[in-house]
């Protein structure tokens, strides 16, 4: 079984990042092979509505997506992490999403490969503040995301009231169930 976890965060070491780092150990755990995918380190060009991929399924920009779309095709599970700004994604990780439209053509206009889901996948977000709908933009989304690349959303883990980098230490709960979710999304034999 193969799990992706994609990290949003621009911070190294950021809350996300170690709430990442202990999903992925789970489903190291439970036999799963991982990889991260540090998204603010990849040279990922935002989408410029080329619909080069309404033709053929690939997207024009010759970018770091090239190495990415086909590991997101490969994973049985991927866990997408990101802190809320201003209760959205960060525009990194936004970027890698948007030019997944690639991905939404071959399926949805092209119709290559299979319309149902075939991956699972999971959500992880950190925000600073309390607010009751803190999450509701970004999961949606990611929602829409894992439904345009053919994977089921099955789970998430959103922490509220957390921002100073390395604060999610004092939050062991957070950690455990974080390592908790890689457990159960590497446990099931892939789809």
């Amino acid at each position: 079984m193969k799990v992706l976890g994609i990290m949003g965060s621009p911070r190294i070491g950021s809350n996300t990042d170690l709430l990442l780092d202990e999903a992925l150990k789970g489903a190291e755990r439970q036999g799963a092979e991982v990889e991260k995918i540090i998204v603010d380190k990849l040279n990922i060009s935002p989408c410029r509505e080329y619909y080069g991929c309404l033709k053929d399924g690939n997207c024009v920009i010759r970018d770091d997506m090239d190495d990415v779309y086909p590991k997101l095709l490969d994973a049985d599970v991927i866990i997408v992490a990101s802190p809320m700004f201003f209760c959205g994604l960060t525009s990194q990780l936004k970027a890698l999403i948007d030019r997944c439209q690639a991905l939404w053509a071959r399926r949805h206009i092209l119709k290559q490969g299979s319309m149902d889901a075939t991956s699972k996948g999971a959500f992880i977000a950190v925000g600073a503040t309390r607010g009751v709908k803190l999450f509701d933009g970004a999961k949606l989304v990611v929602k829409y995301f894992f439904q345009a690349v053919g994977v089921e959303y099955v789970d998430e883990l959103l922490v509220r009231g957390v921002d100073k980098k390395g604060e999610i230490k004092e939050h062991p709960s957070a950690l455990s169930e974080a390592f908790e979710l890689g457990k159960r999304l590497a446990g099931n034999e892939p789809r």
